[in-house]
């Protein structure tokens, strides 16, 4: 399918020519402008769209076989939705009618990247819920290591009691066979 193709679907359902080309057309544009800023764009059960870099690497020419060394550089990154994934596979049906890929429960989803449908409150709220994630953080990680100095304490003394307990088991038989040979040995000796 090309996209005077995808036009001409879309149309079927718009009823419209014109509208179909100018929403196909600014749905593209604006999923590019995007990515190329470096943001990425989930549409939910469809897939991921996002800028990667790749680092600068040596590659081999095919025709000659040498090595040559290809620069670093940016590209799109296309990563499918599982619900794409499951139709695709034949694993889930597609529906005869209404949409393919259905929309996610309201307050299904949190806001990663700045996306397309990001709207300002959603960006408000979430710098709020990252700035008390941050706050909480240091009192977190505290608390952590006071209970993971703790717990290595208590290992420690159980540990060393165990050692402790077992030298005394070790030797107290021992004292007793050494004293039972020292009377067999003064028996003997008379």
């Amino acid at each position: 399918m090309n996209k005077a193709q995808l036009v001409e679907a879309v149309a079927e359902q718009l009823g419209g020519r014109k509208a179909a080309a100018e929403a196909v057309d600014a749905v593209l544009d604006t999923m590019v402008r995007a990515v190329v800023a470096g943001d990425r764009v989930s549409v939910t059960g469809f897939g991921t769209f996002e800028k990667v870099e790749r680092s600068a690497r040596f590659a081999r020419n095919p025709q000659t076989g040498e090595r040559v060394k290809v620069k670093k550089t940016s590209v799109p990154r296309f990563r499918p939705g599982q619900g794409f994934k499951d139709l695709v596979s034949g694993s889930k049906k597609l529906p005869k009618e209404g949409p393919s890929v259905k929309k996610a429960p309201k307050g299904s989803l949190t806001p990663g990247k700045a996306g397309v449908a990001a709207t300002p409150a959603a960006k408000r709220a979430a710098t709020k819920r990252a700035a008390t994630a941050a706050a909480a953080a240091p009192a977190k990680k505290a608390a952590a290591k006071k209970a993971t100095t703790a717990a290595a304490a208590k290992k420690t003394t159980a540990t060393a009691a165990k050692k402790a307990t077992a030298t005394a088991k070790k030797t107290a038989p021992a004292k007793k066979t050494a004293t039972r040979k020292t009377t067999a040995r003064k028996t003997t000796a008379k």
